[in-house]
């Protein structure tokens, strides 16, 4: 009878010293400019999918999202820290961060979110010198074995559809009208159902 090969004891190590003059180039990759620094700078915000814009931040969609309905909080000015930040960036930042959450709490009804800034290139940060916050909505059962198996994210609505539905939201939050939350999922699949 053949031997059963024993389970991983953990990772060991692999010293690869050559690796080092590649982490050194790939820290400091060619400049390709700063997405949100355009986007702050253009009014076309249904091509920039922005949701909203204060003075000194700006509220837009992810284009390649982790989830349906992820969005980014980004400061105007190209700045990478909070520790930079004026207290006018700061409260425009929070400011948009809320309003974010109740649109998001409103339209899509998720179960949890993710909020999460990934400051610097080694940290995650697509634009490490401009700072930005993630919002990513997310739902009792929202992932499947696609991400795992097919290395792939199975988004089932499109960005401009959920942009629109976002806009949607907001204006109705900042008019001061608001649909009911409680109770909002369900009644939605009934009417859903009857169309």
């Amino acid at each position: 009878m053949p031997k059963r090969a024993s389970a991983p004891r953990g990772p060991g190590r692999l010293w690869s010293a050559w690796r080092m003059a590649y982490i050194r180039r790939a820290a400091a990759p060619p400049d390709a400019g700063c997405l949100f620094c355009r986007v702050a700078a253009s009014g076309a915000d249904r091509a920039h999918l922005v949701l909203a814009r204060r003075p000194h931040a700006l509220l837009m969609l992810n284009r390649y999202p982790y989830n349906p309905a992820h969005v980014m909080v980004a400061i105007r000015r190209h700045v990478g820290r909070f520790a930079d930040l004026t207290a006018a960036e700061g409260l425009d930042w929070m400011a948009l961060t809320a309003l974010a959450e109740r649109a998001l709490t409103a339209e899509y009804q998720p179960d949890g979110m993710n909020l999460g800034v990934n400051q610097g290139r080694v940290a995650g940060a697509g634009f490490p010198g401009h700072l930005h916050q993630h919002l990513v909505p997310r739902w009792n059962g929202d992932t499947n074995f696609m991400p795992t198996l097919a290395h792939t994210r199975v988004l089932p609505e499109a960005l401009g559809r959920t942009w629109t539905r976002l806009r949607r939201a907001i204006a109705e939050l900042e008019s001061g009208r608001t649909r009911p939350v409680a109770g909002a999922r369900t009644s939605r699949r009934r009417s859903r159902r009857g169309r």
